[in-house]
């Protein structure tokens, strides 16, 4: 008996270590720590919520605002985030199967050095989690936004402006595949014949003005107002 307890005490410290790793990975960031522990002070997200799920581009957005009249829009972005990070959380956000998720991830992927093919599979295998976690949720799926290397500011992203179309189309092509619905944003928010973001809707070559917000929620409206008319 003494035998067995000391085993079971090792294997239980191999997870608790496990544990520990992956968190350290995923939440070195101060702000990540922070946005997940008060995350975690919120009430649990329901059935009958609306997720918003995504790094910097989702944190910034003033939904309850963009959406006054719906309250079941929750915001789970958080600045620097990754495809890693936000399969670190899930929990948070699956636990009970929110009615919807609107799901953006990529751009910090991508500064991080990688491939198109390498961040559309990293994107893809947060989706994949997703639907495992939460399969009765409606997934949309908004890729990577595009950039404005005229600003000159974010050193990570340079020469990746033609990049981002390269993974898109893998994103596009994966949803495609599993059955999950893809909006396309990054058309609606590049310069004409360009693949760069468009100058008045972004204040720093990278994130979005109010004005940028507001065609992003004018895209996703009848999404939402479908969502929200029909009981889960």
């Amino acid at each position: 008996m003494g035998r067995q307890r000391i085993i079971l005490l090792f294997l239980c410290s191999v997870c608790v270590l496990g544990t520990f790793a992956q968190r350290v990975k995923h939440l070195s960031g101060k702000h990540y720590n922070h946005m997940v522990d008060s995350f975690a002070t919120l009430p649990p997200i329901t059935s009958s919520d609306i997720v918003m799920l995504g790094d910097s581009h989702t944190e910034f957005g003033n939904w309850k605002e963009l959406f006054p009249q719906y309250s079941n829009i929750q915001d789970r972005g958080i600045i620097g985030d990754d495809a890693g990070g936000i399969i670190n959380r899930l929990s948070q956000v699956c636990s009970h199967c929110p009615k919807a998720i609107f799901f953006e991830c990529g751009a910090n992927d991508l500064s991080h050095g990688l491939s198109a093919r390498k961040v559309a599979a990293d994107v893809l295998r947060v989706i994949d989690k997703i639907r495992k976690a939460c399969p009765r949720t409606k997934l949309y799926v908004q890729g990577v936004f595009p950039i404005n290397e005229d600003f000159g500011r974010w050193k990570a992203l340079k020469g990746k402006t033609n990049v981002i179309p390269e993974i898109n189309t893998l994103l596009k092509r994966g949803c495609k595949a599993r059955g999950v619905e893809y909006i396309d944003l990054f058309s609606l928010f590049k310069e004409p014949h360009t693949n760069k973001m468009r100058k008045e809707i972004c204040k720093d070559g990278l994130h979005l003005l109010p004005s940028g917000y507001q065609i992003w929620a004018e895209a996703i409206t009848p999404y939402i107002e479908k969502l929200n008319k029909c009981k889960k």
